[in-house]
């Protein structure tokens, strides 16, 4: 008598099946994502790995194709910013998204791990700021718990304008106007136009334009003075900024080898 071996599998009654991961888990409906980093190769990992953990993703290398996705009708539930992009700061685009009315809550992804960098996004509006040191099941379990709480950014309130003639500052979101035209600065040159305008009429020196926009000592360039250089470059690219607006722009003033002033234009606030 030939006796035949079967391998089996037994399943007591009350056993339950080991438990998915909480970050394996894919829930019930897939989260929306726009993710915007210009590392092409980290942006297809974390796609991925993203889709892997029940998220629909778009990607996108700048800010400005991510507003043309948003602009076209599309919409999603997070955004994630990588603050260092080719094509400016993420940062910058914190302000821009509110500016147009978009309201979805964003998180910054970023190997920029400094507190400053990190109080800078969560004061703008940002409701997180993840390490990419931490992987992205970390940033998976942020994101759903942001979007399972229905947290929303903070609305913008209501700020005062700084009027110095036909340039307007609204300082809350880091924009001038000119003309009521947005001059469509970065954030740091939106703080030196602000420096200048509040002391319009009146030179500014190099050192503390710098200084306004890094820290106070802080030296950078070639040489004690290497920072004029990068004061000069800066003035030079928000003067062509408002030249493409207004050929005639002529408001910032230099006193070689001072520094610069705003003419004097009477400012008021509203």
């Amino acid at each position: 008598m030939t006796t035949t071996l079967r391998e089996s599998v037994s399943v007591s009654p009350n056993s339950s099946p080991s438990p998915v991961p909480a970050d394996r888990a894919v829930p019930a409906q897939r989260i929306r994502l726009v993710l915007v980093d210009d590392d092409e190769d980290f942006r297809e990992a974390a796609c991925a790995e993203l889709d892997d953990l029940g998220f629909t993703v778009e990607s996108f290398a700048d800010g400005a194709s991510m507003f043309d996705y948003l602009v076209a009708g599309n919409s999603a539930d997070v955004i994630v910013l990588d603050w260092r992009l080719r094509a400016g700061c993420g940062i910058d685009l914190l302000p821009q998204l509110r500016r147009r009315g978009i309201q979805i809550p964003v998180i910054f992804l970023t190997g920029i791990s400094a507190t400053a960098y990190e109080t800078a996004a969560l004061d703008r509006g940002a409701l997180d700021f993840v390490d990419k040191a931490r992987g992205i099941p970390i940033l998976a379990r942020r994101v759903r718990l942001i979007v399972e709480s229905g947290k929303q950014p903070p609305e913008l309130p209501k700020e005062e304008v700084i009027q110095c003639g036909k340039l307007s500052l609204r300082a809350k979101v880091s924009r001038a106007y000119w003309n009521d035209v947005d001059v469509d600065l970065t954030v740091t040159e939106f703080n030196i136009v602000h420096l200048l305008a509040q002391s319009a009429g009146e030179y500014v020196t190099n050192r503390a334009i710098y200084d306004c926009v890094h820290r106070v000592g802080f030296v950078a360039g070639s040489g004690e003075d290497g920072y004029r250089t990068n004061v000069r470059s800066s003035v030079k690219r928000i003067r062509n900024k408002f030249r493409a607006i207004d050929g005639d722009f002529a408001e910032i003033e230099n006193f070689p080898g001072f520094g610069y002033r705003w003419r004097n234009t009477a400012n008021s606030t509203a």
